[in-house]
């Protein structure tokens, strides 16, 4: 059997491409191992940039439907937790949702659009050549093959798919293991005003990080009406667990109890998950007619950022793999998200690293480190320079020329807009998934430079209050690719112009 795609994975990473790939015009196969969807709590949240880009996909509505924003959030970093509810207009906005929840949601989308989702489907073989590439797969009526012109491993840390293409995975794993647990309290164990525990045989507990000598105890209040808190450990454990096996509360309670010496009466779960940070990119997300996206990828060794990266690098690709499919994308466009992000996930692996080497520590020169960062993030430049740092907003994509507008490169702004049939917005522009030129100062010499390469590429004049640039040539993953300054020379616009959409949107 042959298909033009093949996504081997159907967590948040698989998902999101295969919903990308169907909206561009490519309906990819997903092969996944598991023969029903996980329901195992991971991740807990999206957070970021990745919230933007499902608004301007139109699909933010239906994640909020069954998440809880959280407009100003407390995030923990490194040991400790920063407060950016003191900034008026907050840096980064964050969505309480189980990741089991996010994969239903994309699922649901990506069938919508046509993709053909296999579960109880694992690959075992793999080989590849110029032309295409070959898998065995092992199903649930016996073993088959299947031959597609690419394939995206999106398989997790311990991908087979990477294993199999010979893509070396550098990086470490940290002795550290953590387990979490969203639970009630028994009447029994006093709740402070202040969302700490009067622990029996410990004493007081405030919210936030507590350190002994054997681990780090956390907890933070959930619902003080229904007495549920999250409680973490971190102790240092090299047993090596098995992801499919769940946490136990009892589990959870002796580790709490080795931590703080105490016994922690825990009364019935609402999430149990059990996780080990490692630090790990592989060296090219690459291998001739094979790619790799998510913890695939990359590992990153603290909450709250992995699974957005992975689903960012989805965005990232699937716009590229269709173009190359389907016969129209410039030379080197599929190399581009190499380039773009194997970049972007270093960036993420530098600030969970210094993450954990903030959070490892426990002799009073760490503790020391650790005061001095608090007190640096009272200060809103760096509070504002780690939100970007944590939602991803500060990436911007290497451009050609060292007189790039300041656009290029960056997410493209939300611009409001009026054009003849009404009120729209940039985001509403990208719900669609296509190139688009958006001219905002009626600048027909621009507009003709796109001619030929329609319906590739959409065109649209409109108008804004503050037009931060003449024109803006909008990638399919809402970066922009070229930007013309305000009243720039009709001549170097147009040439501008022209080598953005080579390198972009191909050939008329």
């Amino acid at each position: 059997m042959k298909t033009d795609v093949i996504v081997v994975g159907a967590g948040p990473a698989g998902l999101m491409l295969a919903g990308e790939l169907s909206l561009a015009g490519v309906r990819p196969i997903v092969l996944e191992r598991r023969a029903v969807p996980g329901t195992a709590h991971k991740a807990s949240g999206l957070g970021g940039r990745i919230l933007d880009m499902l608004r301007y996909r139109g699909l933010l509505d239906r994640f909020a439907a069954v998440g809880t924003p959280i407009a100003a959030p407390i995030f923990p970093f490194g040991g400790m937790h920063i407060d950016f509810t003191s900034l008026a207009d907050g840096p980064m906005d964050a969505m309480g949702i189980p990741q089991a929840r996010v994969e239903e949601l994309l699922a649901e989308r990506a069938g919508e659009l046509g993709a053909e989702i296999r579960r109880g489907h694992e690959v075992v073989a793999l080989d590849q050549d110029e032309e295409r590439v070959t898998v065995r797969i092992e199903g649930p009526e016996g073993a088959y093959t299947l031959t597609a012109r690419y394939l995206v491993g999106c398989d997790g840390g311990r991908s087979r798919i990477r294993e199999l293409a010979g893509i070396a995975f550098p990086g470490n794993t940290f002795p550290e293991v953590n387990r979490l647990g969203m639970v009630r309290v028994p009447d029994t164990v006093p709740v402070r005003d202040d969302g700490g525990l009067d622990l029996p045989g410990y004493g007081p507990i405030s919210p936030g990080f507590t350190r002994t000598e054997r681990g780090v105890f956390a907890i933070g209040p959930v619902d003080p009406a229904q007495r549920t808190m999250f409680f973490q450990t971190t102790e240092e454990d090299r047993t090596e667990y098995d992801n499919d096996d769940p946490l136990t509360l009892a589990e959870l309670a002796a580790s709490a109890h080795r931590v703080l010496g105490a016994e922690l009466p825990l009364g019935d779960p609402i999430r149990l998950s059990r996780y080990q940070f490692q630090a790990r990119r592989a060296e090219r997300f690459r291998s001739g007619r094979v790619l790799l996206a998510g913890d695939a990828a990359h590992l990153l060794p603290a909450t709250g950022t992995a699974l957005n990266v992975g689903m960012l690098d989805a965005v990232n690709l699937g716009w590229k793999l269709a173009a190359t499919v389907q016969g129209w994308a410039p030379a080197g466009l599929l190399d581009s998200y190499h380039e773009e992000r194997h970049a972007a996930a270093g960036r993420a692996l530098q600030q969970t690293r210094a993450q954990a080497a903030l959070r490892r520590g426990q002799d009073e020169a760490a503790d020391a480190l650790r005061a001095v960062f608090q007190e640096l993030f009272a200060d809103e430049p760096a509070l504002r320079r780690l939100a970007g740092m944590i939602s991803a907003n500060d990436v911007r994509y290497p451009v050609p020329g060292a007189d790039a507008h300041p656009l290029a490169g960056t997410f493209a702004p939300d611009l409001p807009l009026l054009t003849d049939q009404g009120e729209t917005s940039v985001a509403e522009l990208l719900h669609a998934g296509r190139p688009v030129l958006l001219d905002l100062a009626d600048r027909a010499e621009l507009r003709e430079q796109v001619r030929g390469r329609e319906p590739r590429i959409v065109i649209v004049t409109a108008k804004t209050e503050e037009r931060p640039a003449d024109a803006i040539l909008l990638r399919p993953d809402a970066f922009v690719g070229w930007a013309a300054a305000v009243d720039e020379p009709a001549d170097t616009a147009a040439t501008g112009l022209r080598d953005a959409l080579d390198r972009w949107v191909g050939q008329p």
